[in-house]
């Protein structure tokens, strides 16, 4: 379930990604769509590498090649 969740928000990073590159070349700077969809992307991206180091001290993820 953990992965599932990880690869879900790797997904919607990387959208978030292409959705910004779309908007920088459809809209020619004409509107703040682009630095909209690049901030959520950064924000989801923060948002992940947080959960995933909350989850390595819980316990909840292991980290593979780490011995405690």
């Amino acid at each position: 379930m953990v992965k599932l969740a990880i690869i879900a928000f790797l997904a919607f990073i990387v959208y978030n990604l292409g959705v910004g590159c779309w908007y920088m070349l459809t809209d020619k700077g004409s509107s703040t769509r682009a630095v909209k969809a690049l901030t959520w992307r950064i924000g989801l991206s923060i948002l992940l590498v947080a959960l995933l180091g909350l989850g390595i001290v819980t316990g909840v993820v292991t980290p593979h090649g780490v011995t405690p």
